[in-house]
């Protein structure tokens, strides 16, 4: 009887144990938010898929975070400039992986026709134009050096609405918070988006700098299995194909 009570702590610390392990097993990403669709595609086609965790966030932020010790083992940032730092800082094991090329463009749910293109946003009817918070996601920086590019910005800057990553900016659109915004290609491209409007204007590259994009390793999961595993793989060909279908170029 004695034995049988002993042991009853051995077992609840042994199942503890195990569901630390499996914690410790699992994969955690941050990823820039024009990826949600593309990355939940890509995972889908990874043999390991229930070892990946994904939070979609602001390039800016994470960069932040990571800087700090949060425990992300992989980067997938909408910019080189993040994770640049976070190699010059030390925080890095792997080489940047420049992953792709986002597209900005001029989406909204109503249907402006052959009228949707940069000089709309003159028009009185464009009371809201949404952009990602430029202080901590590159979407919004270029958004806005398209702006100026177009001569716009001035004009414009009274009717911005700020999201805190391109993702809710994007919400800011589709519930109609705001008429208009500069979103990622890779969202329009969605289903749920192309349910509301198929149609976007694709802003010229010209406008603004390139959107080059990159992934990499943090130094604390450089002997984590699983995280140079799905690094590796985001480097394959089918990879490639998603992020292509999702409207990014490649590098």
């Amino acid at each position: 009887m004695t034995r049988s009570i002993l042991s009853i702590p051995f077992i609840l610390v042994f199942f503890a144990n195990q569901v630390f392990s499996q914690k410790q097993q699992k994969v955690l990403v941050a990823a820039a938010s024009d990826l949600r669709y593309a990355m939940d595609s890509i995972i889908q086609v990874y043999p390991d898929a229930q070892e990946i965790e994904v939070i979609y966030g602001s390039s800016g932020k994470f960069y932040e975070q990571i800087s700090n010790g949060a425990p992300f083992d992989l980067y997938f940032s909408a910019d080189l400039v993040y994770p640049k730092k976070l190699q010059e800082n030390g925080k890095t094991a792997s080489e940047i992986f420049p992953y792709g090329i986002g597209r900005l463009v001029l989406w909204s749910k109503k249907d402006f026709g052959e009228k949707l293109s940069m000089e709309i946003l003159k028009e009185t009817q464009i009371r809201k134009v949404a952009i990602a918070n430029p202080r901590h996601a590159p979407y919004g920086q270029r958004a806005e050096e398209a702006l100026k590019h177009f001569n716009l910005f001035e004009q414009v800057k009274p009717n911005l609405v700020f999201g805190e990553n391109i993702a809710q900016t994007a919400q800011f659109v589709g519930s109609g918070a705001a008429d208009i915004g500069i979103i990622a290609l890779s969202l329009a491209l969605s289903p749920n988006m192309k349910k509301m409007n198929p149609d976007y204007y694709l802003i010229p590259e010209s406008s603004h700098q390139p959107l080059m994009q990159g992934a990499v390793l943090i130094k604390h999961s450089e002997l984590k299995p699983g995280a140079v595993k799905f690094l590796d793989f985001a480097k394959g060909e089918q990879v490639q194909m998603i992020l292509v279908h999702f409207g990014f170029t490649k590098p």
